[in-house]
């Protein structure tokens, strides 16, 4: 049960670092906010640390903030390998 939480937990963070930013992840849908979800949580928690609230194992704030720099950083990497 607790991999069913972590996953949409996941998929919450990315929608959210999607809807700030107001750009995509490369991969589109439910599969791409959960990559980008999982994969800012632990660059977050990585360079932030684990602070404020927790859901499913996840610190919220520094998940949100990875999440975050990985959509702005994989769609500025996108964008310019496609403009030639």
């Amino acid at each position: 049960m607790h991999v069913i939480s972590v996953i949409i937990v996941g998929i919450i963070i990315g929608a959210i670092a999607g809807a700030l930013t107001s750009r995509r992840f490369p991969v589109g849908g439910w599969i791409g906010n959960l990559i980008a979800g999982l994969l800012g949580s632990w660059i977050g928690q990585s360079l932030f640390g684990e602070w404020g609230p927790e859901l499913a194992d996840i610190a919220i704030f520094p998940s949100i903030i990875g999440a975050l720099l990985l959509v702005i950083v994989t769609s500025a990497i996108m964008s310019a390998g496609f403009k030639r």
